[in-house]
C-alpha cells in the first residue's frame, strides 16, 4: 500500500472484493455471488432483534454493491471515480445520456486533461553538479627534489594532496505553454583550475503531432548562438531528427550541421546512423538493443577530434533493483574498460559507482547519485597509471561504504517514515477502522449456520475443511515468532473462509482480502498475508498468500504435514 498520497489515506468499499468476483466479473457472476450472501444476510432469517440488526446493516450493503456493480452506467463510474464519482453531483445524467464505454472514455480523457494542467503547473526543474576531484597524490606522491625542509617533505607525504580540479553546475526549468508548446531556460557554469566560463540558454519547442516537432534555441556565452532542431517519424520503422547550428565568434560565424537517422531493426533493436559537419566534424553508426534483462550498445564513430569503437552492456536485474554495467571503449585517444553498477535506493533515488582503467587516462572512480530530476556527479582521478592497489580500492570502498550507510542510516530512516505515514494512516481511519471491526464481527457471527452447516457437509463428503485461517500482519520470520497466534494484527478468518467454500472449491480473485465478509484490515498500511490450514480428502495441507494474490483450491494447494 502507497501511503505517499493524501487520497489513500481514507480506506474506501471495495465492492469487487465485498462479493468476492473478479474485476471482470460477468453479470452472472455477480448474481450468484449476491445471491450467496443475500441467503446468510437476509433479516427475515434471524430471530433475535440483535442479530437482525446486524443483518440488516450487511444485507443493505450487499445490496447496495449488488445495485451499482449490476447496473452498467454506474459500474462504469465506479469502476474510473469510486463510491466519490457516485455521490457527485451530475452523473445521474451521465448515466442516461452515454454509454458504459463512453463514460470509461470520457473519464480517460478528463484524466489526461487534468495529468496535462498539472504538467502545464509544473517547472519541471533538472539540475546536474559535478565536482571533479584530484586524488593522484594518493597512489602517486608527487616527489620535489628541491625541499630543503626534510620535516615539510615528510608532512607532504603523510598528508596527501587531494583537490577539486573542476566543477560544472547546469540547471534548466521548463515552462508549459500550451499542450503543444514549452519554453526552456538553461544555465551552465563551469570553473577548471582557476578558469571557468558559462551559458545561458533559452528555447522553444512546438509539437506539430506525435510524429514531428521543432526547436529554436538561443544561447549567450562563449559568443552568441542559435540553433534550429526538428524530428519526424518517417515511416513505420524510420525516424529522423536533426538540426543546424549558427555561432557567432569575432573571427565570423561558425555554422555547424547535425542529422540522425534512426531504424527500428526489430522489436528490441534501434540501428542510428549520425553525421555532425561544421563546429565538430564526425560520422558515427550505433546499434542499440534493450530487453527486459539487458541491453547492448555498439557504437563506431569516425571523426575529429577522436575516432572509437566502443560496446557497452548492462544487466538488469529487476527483483534487487539493481543494474550491472560494463565497457570496453578503444579509439586513437587510447584504450579504457569501466565495470560498475548502480542500485535504486528509494522511490525517486538510485546510486551508482563505476570503476574505470585506461590508457593514458589512468584510474578512475566515478560516483552518482540521483535523486528525482536532480544528478550529483563526483569523479575521482585516483592514479594516473594503471595499478592493482587504486583499482581495489576504488572497488571495494564504494561497496563497504554503501552496505554500511544503507544498513546504519537509510534502512533505519526508511522504517522510521513508514512508521510515520503507517500511524497518519490509522488515526486518518481510526473510526472507520472501528466500523469495519464491529461489521466483520456481525459477519462472521452471522455465518455460524452458514459455516456449521458447510463444513458438515464438506466433511461427510471428504471435501474441503478449513482447520484454521488467520488473516493479517504474519510473521513468516521464525527467529521472531515461532507461532501466528491471533492477535491485534492478525484475525481469525476461519468461519468466514470456510464460508466461501463451494462444492469442495476455495476461489479467491485478485482483490484485497479485506474487504471480504467477515475479513477487516487489522494492519493497515502493513504488508498482509492470509495463511489457510486445512483438510482435503482427509489430507492435511496449509498455503500462504499475500493479501492481493488469488487463490484457487484445491488446485493450487501443496500438501504438507501440519501438527
Amino acid at each position: 500500500m502507497d501511503l505517499d498520497s493524501d487520497d489513500e489515506n481514507v480506506v474506501e468499499e471495495d465492492f469487487y472484493s465485498f462479493l468476492n468476483v473478479p474485476k471482470e466479473a460477468t453479470r452472472e457472476e455477480i448474481n450468484n455471488a449476491y445471491r450467496r450472501l443475500s441467503r446468510m444476510y437476509h433479516p427475515d432469517k434471524h430471530v433475535d432483534p440483535e442479530l437482525k440488526t446486524k443483518a440488516e446493516n450487511l444485507f443493505n450493503k450487499t445490496k447496495k454493491a449488488y445495485e451499482i456493480l449490476s447496473d452498467p452506467h454506474r459500474r462504469a463510474i465506479y469502476d474510473s471515480l469510486g463510491i466519490k464519482g457516485l455521490e457527485t453531483e451530475g452523473w445521474e445524467i451521465v448515466q442516461r445520456t452515454k454509454t458504459p464505454a463512453e463514460i470509461r472514455a470520457e473519464y480517460e480523457q478528463l484524466a489526461e486533461e487534468r495529468a496535462e494542467r498539472r504538467k502545464q503547473q509544473r517547472t519541471n526543474p533538472n539540475g546536474n553538479i559535478t565536482v571533479a576531484i584530484n586524488a593522484t597524490d594518493l597512489f602517486n606522491p608527487y616527489e620535489d627534489e628541491f625541499f630543503e625542509d626534510e620535516f615539510e617533505q615528510d608532512l607532504l607525504q603523510r598528508f596527501p594532496n587531494i583537490e577539486v580540479s573542476s566543477m560544472q553546475f547546469s540547471q534548466s526549468v521548463d515552462f508549459p505553454l500550451t499542450q503543444k508548446d514549452t519554453c526552456t531556460l538553461s544555465g551552465q557554469l563551469q570553473t577548471q583550475n582557476g578558469t571557468g566560463g558559462g551559458a545561458v540558454n533559452l528555447s522553444w519547442r512546438h509539437i506539430y503531432s506525435h510524429k514531428s516537432w521543432a526547436e529554436v534555441e538561443m544561447a549567450a556565452g562563449s559568443g552568441p548562438t542559435i540553433s534550429f532542431k526538428g524530428f519526424r517519424t518517417l515511416s513505420k520503422r524510420f525516424f529522423w531528427n536533426g538540426g543546424t547550428i549558427l555561432q557567432f565568434t569575432p573571427e565570423g560565424i561558425r555554422p555547424g550541421i547535425m542529422s540522425t537517422l534512426a531504424m527500428q531493426i526489430d522489436k528490441h533493436s534501434v540501428g542510428y546512423l549520425t553525421y555532425h559537419g561544421g563546429i565538430r566534424s564526425m560520422v558515427s553508426t550505433s546499434i542499440v538493443r534493450d530487453t527486459e534483462f539487458n541491453h547492448y550498445n555498439l557504437s563506431i564513430q569516425v571523426g575529429l577530434p577522436h575516432s572509437y569503437i566502443s560496446l557497452n552492456y548492462t544487466r538488469k536485474m529487476l527483483n534487487q533493483e539493481l543494474k550491472l554495467k560494463l565497457s570496453v571503449k578503444v579509439g586513437t585517444f587510447g584504450g579504457v574498460v569501466e565495470y560498475g553498477a548502480e542500485k535504486k535506493v528509494s522511490k525517486h533515488s538510485s546510486l551508482s559507482f563505476a570503476v574505470t582503467a585506461g590508457v593514458p587516462s589512468g584510474v578512475k572512480l566515478k560516483i552518482r547519485l540521483t535523486r528525482a530530476s536532480q544528478v550529483y556527479n563526483f569523479p575521482i582521478h585516483l592514479c594516473e597509471e594503471i595499478m592493482p592497489s587504486p583499482i581495489f580500492y576504488a572497488t571495494v570502498i564504494p561497496l563497504v561504504v554503501y552496505v554500511v550507510v544503507k544498513k546504519g542510516f537509510v534502512e533505519p530512516f526508511l522504517k522510521e517514515e513508514k512508521a510515520k505515514k503507517v500511524e497518519k494512516h490509522k488515526q486518518n481511519n481510526y473510526n472507520k477502522l472501528l466500523e469495519k471491526r464491529k461489521e466483520a464481527q456481525a459477519a462472521q457471527e452471522l455465518m455460524t449456520a452458514t459455516y456449521t452447516r458447510i463444513r458438515d457437509d464438506e466433511e461427510n463428503k471428504k471435501g474441503l475443511v478449513i482447520i484454521k485461517a488467520i488473516y493479517g500482519k504474519i510473521v513468516t520470520d521464525p527467529n521472531e515468532q515461532g507461532d501466528n497466534e491471533v492477535t491485534n494484527e492478525v484475525l481469525d478468518v476461519t468461519i468466514p473462509v470456510q464460508c466461501i467454500v463451494k462444492d469442495s472449491k476455495l476461489v479467491m480473485h485478485e482483490n484485497t482480502k479485506s474487504q471480504l465478509p467477515g475479513f477487516f484490515d487489522p494492519a493497515i498500511g502493513e504488508d498482509k498475508m492470509l495463511h489457510i490450514i486445512y483438510n482435503y480428502r482427509e489430507q492435511p495441507h496449509e498455503v500462504t498468500i499475500s493479501d492481493n494474490e488469488p487463490l484457487r483450491l484445491p488446485k493450487n494447494s501443496h500438501r504438507t504435514n501440519v501438527t
